[in-house]
């Protein structure tokens, strides 16, 4: 499973890279604005300085909500950089775009996914991939980790090639729970990814065979 990282701030991309487990950035205007990143310009020269820490994908998001519109800003978008993946909201005229998109060689991402009928619909049009929110659902009392499964289960069976991208994934279960049930790529907040690597069993044991390190070699 890929993971991506939620997130417009370089700090923390170049963090998760360093780390060794960065795949890919998704972002958006509001995780742009939260950086302080304004004024067209400076949100395009924002996209090519993620694009060049990642190796990976780069989740760029339209604002337009018409198919027009949708396809001058998506192709703008992706003339930025090779990386860019555009991102098109589950609505008509963004399905229409996506199978334009697709039928152009243009990467996109479908995002604001609900249902299993809207990751149908992203997949018949050729989506490179699919935005399932996860906690969003849970917001609602809806398990978000059941659609996950139920989006795998309808890709499996007739063969399709979209990437079921988790999103809205708050915490580590929800990436334990994501890769449980098939999803090819989690983003998430770098604090989510990281805290993948805590356990208090890890912590005491550390914490124990230091001491007894010290003790033999006469420290203590």
């Amino acid at each position: 499973m890929k993971f991506f990282i939620d997130t417009a701030n370089l700090a923390q991309i170049k963090e998760a890279h360093d780390m060794g487990v960065l795949d890919g950035v998704t972002t958006n205007p509001s995780l742009m604005a939260k950086e302080g990143i304004t004024g067209q310009e400076n949100v395009i020269n924002h996209y090519k300085a993620i694009c060049e820490i990642t190796d990976g994908d780069v989740s760029a998001e339209v604002i337009a909500t018409t198919f027009d519109e949708i396809i001058v800003e998506g192709e703008a978008l992706a003339k930025l950089h090779p990386k860019i993946v555009v991102k098109v909201p589950m609505i008509k005229d963004g399905i229409k775009a996506i199978k334009y998109f697709t039928s152009k060689g243009i990467k996109t991402n479908c995002t604001l996914v609900f249902s299993a009928g809207q990751a149908l619909l992203a997949a018949k049009a050729g989506a490179t991939y699919v935005s399932p929110f996860v906690g969003r659902l849970d917001d609602i009392s809806t398990d978000g980790i059941a659609l996950i499964e139920e989006i795998a289960t309808i890709y499996a069976n007739y063969g399709y090639t979209t990437q079921i991208l988790a999103a809205s994934v708050r915490h580590p279960m929800h990436i334990v729970q994501c890769a449980t049930v098939g999803a090819d790529v989690i983003t998430a907040p770098l604090s989510a990814i990281a805290a993948l690597l805590k356990h208090p069993l890890t912590d005491s044991g550390l914490t124990q065979f230091l001491a007894d390190h010290a003790k033999a070699a006469g420290k203590q």
